[in-house]
């Protein structure tokens, strides 16, 4: 009995129904007219939507099982591992960090897109070293590997990743003064939004939204992101407005004429569990291991992934820039 119990409430927590449940047993819809209330029915849009792309894969005969599959077996895995990590960094952050902002704002409208805008330069700084240094690549690439797009990517995470994000992105709202109040409410829309920019073709087809493609973040961008072409490495890190991206010339809109193929460079088996999760660990403390000297093992921690010893780098970088001048006239 205990472990249907177990099994009731895991789906309940994936789901993301219970809070909602228990308003409507209490017979009190008023709450739902409250902030709680409102997360409530907001919270399960995100997994009914994964549960939806994956009836219309099955129906399409292009489910990508396998990705499925993996991702499942991440979020179970996380479940146990990680489950309270992040939300007990920021906190501990909230305590420390919040007397020495360097200034002090309001709960309006005007401070709310402050802070928002403060927010996406935290995620893009800890997007962008999760890309730039190998150690945070090894926690970032678990995320990367799918070699498909769709909503269950949302759920495969490294469990470290989580606090290592909130520790930057926590950081540097807290010291910019944005309020703790505030802070949550913008966790809780950028979380859910940037579950949503990883839904699939087989939902949304074409995802770059029309004008708005120019003004935020789409699904579009995100494939792009996702995207192992040499055109589209390490490209969009924003979340929700692509502010940042421009600023720090790492903007790039999809293509038409070429379609985002997914999964990282390194040759990697998207379908066994430990390998999606670890492989990249394995790759650096092999590399390690095998690497002359003090100065060359710190390298391969701290150096963009491809970095090598040898001099013969093949960091995205080197690969994106020889690719454009392969492509200028």
């Amino acid at each position: 009995m205990e472990v249907l119990d177990t099994i009731y409430n895991e789906v309940f927590g994936f789901l993301g129904i219970s809070q909602a449940w228990e308003i409507i047993k209490s017979g009190d819809y008023s709450a739902f007219r409250t902030y709680d209330g409102i997360k409530s029915l907001i919270y399960p849009l995100i997994p009914l939507l994964v549960l939806l792309e994956l009836i219309l894969g099955l129906a399409y005969k292009k489910p990508q099982t396998k990705v499925y599959k993996v991702n499942f077996l991440i979020y179970v895995f996380n479940r146990f591992v990680g489950r309270f990590i992040a939300i007990a960094m920021v906190t501990l952050l909230i305590g420390w960090l919040e007397p020495y902002a360097l200034i002090n704002t309001e709960s309006n409208w005007y401070w709310f897109i402050y802070g928002y805008i403060v927010w996406e330069l935290g995620h893009f700084i800890y997007h962008y070293l999760g890309h730039k240094v190998r150690l945070f690549w090894c926690l970032h690439s678990t995320h990367h590997a799918p070699e498909d797009m769709n909503l269950s990517v949302t759920y495969a995470h490294f469990f470290l990743e989580a606090p290592y994000a909130d520790i930057i992105r926590t950081t540097v709202c807290l010291l910019l003064g944005v309020e703790p109040i505030m802070l949550f409410l913008i966790m809780f829309i950028d979380g859910t939004y940037g579950a949503f920019i990883h839904v699939g073709e087989n939902m949304i087809k074409d995802a770059r939204f029309g004008f708005l493609n120019k003004i935020m973040l789409t699904p579009s961008h995100h494939r792009v992101h996702h995207a192992k072409n040499p055109l589209y490495l390490d490209t969009n890190f924003c979340n929700l407005l692509n502010i940042w991206d421009r600023v720090f010339h790492t903007y790039q809109e999809e293509q038409t004429e070429i379609k985002p193929e997914y999964g990282i460079t390194r040759k990697v088996n998207s379908g066994n569990f430990f390998d999606v999760y670890f492989g990249e660990v394995i790759a650096l403390a092999k590399d390690i291991a095998q690497a002359p000297g003090l100065k060359n093992k710190l390298s391969y921690v701290f150096m963009p992934p491809g970095w090598n010893h040898t001099g013969v780098h093949k960091t995205s970088k080197i690969v994106r820039t020889t690719y454009l001048e392969n492509k200028l006239p």
